[in-house]
Formats: structure tokens, sequence, C-alpha cells
């Protein structure tokens, strides 16, 4: 038999929220990882000499759809025309 009752209801929505909760912090915890490891990598590159800004930037702009980079571009251009660069 399957208990309706509203404490047996108000336990279900505690569990679920519960399960959220642990799978957010995780799934956070693991971002911590990956963060830290991505950390590493720039940490190496420049111990090897590679400009880490020059890198950043590069993996922002490789995330980017060529459309959205051509629009970037242009904008960089007009605003450095604007300033006399």
């Amino acid at each position: 038999m399957l208990d309706t009752s509203p404490a047996a209801k108000n336990r279900a929505h505690n569990r679920r929220l519960h399960s959220f909760f642990e799978r957010i912090e995780r799934l956070e915890e693991e971002k911590k990882g990956i963060a830290d490891d991505i950390k590493d990598i720039y940490t190496e590159a420049k111990s090897q000499g590679y400009d880490t800004k020059v890198m950043r930037y590069i993996a922002k702009l490789r995330k980017m759809d060529k459309q959205s980079r051509d629009e970037l571009d242009a904008l960089i251009e007009t605003y450095r025309a604007e300033l006399g660069m």
C-alpha cells in the first residue's frame, strides 16, 4: 500500500531536495578540481615562456563561432580607429 499522507509526501519532497543539493555539491567539487587542473596547465605553459594572458584570450576565441569572432574583430577595429590606435 502506498503511503500518500502529508508526512510521507513531505519526506519524499525533502529527499528530492537533499538529492539535488548533493548532486550540485558533487559537481561543484568536480568543477573546482577541473579549474585547478586548468590553472596547473597555464602555470606549466608560463614556466616554458608562453604568455598566459594571450593563451586565455585565444582559448576564449576558440570557443566562439567564426561569425562571432569576425564581429568581435570588426568591433575592436572600429574602437581602435575611433581612439586613433
